[in-house]
């Protein structure tokens, strides 16, 4: 039988890209391409509660499809740490929706969600001798290369390098969501094809 929590990956990462999408229209001046994301749900945005309703709409979709993972890892004998990440991850998106910036906690749950990233390359790593596996591997050894990358981009506004930032900060906002939708991307191909596994 399929597992239908696995159609939670992909469900979250929709979920994800509509809000932030159809959310940013609500923020007068908001500009996608330099701004953040959590600036579209900060405090005294028209736009915060509706913020902090997607996050956790999507943290609950990360929670399934992590529990679908998980109960396919059981089932096949595989690792079941990439399932735990990612359920780590939930935890980390529902954190920063409920203390939206600048509340202090918004920082730590966001930085947390760099355990979460490790997802794609745990399970390239644990589940690379596992029989079926293989296409699973080779997508999240990519993705992991991808979120690798964009994590190094993104840490560069932690610490304000001043060659690299004056050229990122214009384009923040899209190095941003390219963090995002590089894990998000991998969740919602691997939820589709681990799915389609389940109906072998």
């Amino acid at each position: 039988m399929r597992d239908v929590r696995l159609l939670f990956g992909p469900l979250g990462a929709i979920l994800l890209l509509a809000g932030v999408v159809g959310l940013a229209f609500g923020v007068p001046g908001y500009d996608p391409v330099r701004q953040t994301v959590s600036e579209i749900g900060e405090e005294g945005s028209p736009m915060r509660w509706a913020f902090t309703g997607l996050l956790c709409v999507v943290a609950a979709c990360v929670v399934v499809f992590a529990a679908g993972l998980d109960g396919l890892a059981r089932r096949t004998s595989r690792s079941r740490w990439p399932a735990w990440l990612t359920a780590w991850m939930a935890v980390s998106a529902a954190g920063v929706g409920v203390f939206v910036f600048p509340h202090p906690l918004h920082n730590v749950f966001g930085l947390s969600e760099l355990i979460g990233y490790q997802a794609p390359l745990v399970l390239a790593l644990a589940w690379r001798k596992n029989p079926g596996a293989a296409d699973a591997v080779a997508i999240s050894r990519l993705m992991a290369v991808v979120v690798s990358v964009a994590i190094a981009v993104n840490l560069v506004s932690l610490f304000r390098d001043p060659v690299i930032w004056p050229a990122l900060k214009p384009v923040y906002g899209l190095a941003q969501r390219a963090l995002f939708a590089s894990w998000f991307g991998w969740a919602a191909w691997l939820g589709g094809r681990l799915y389609r596994e389940r109906s072998a």
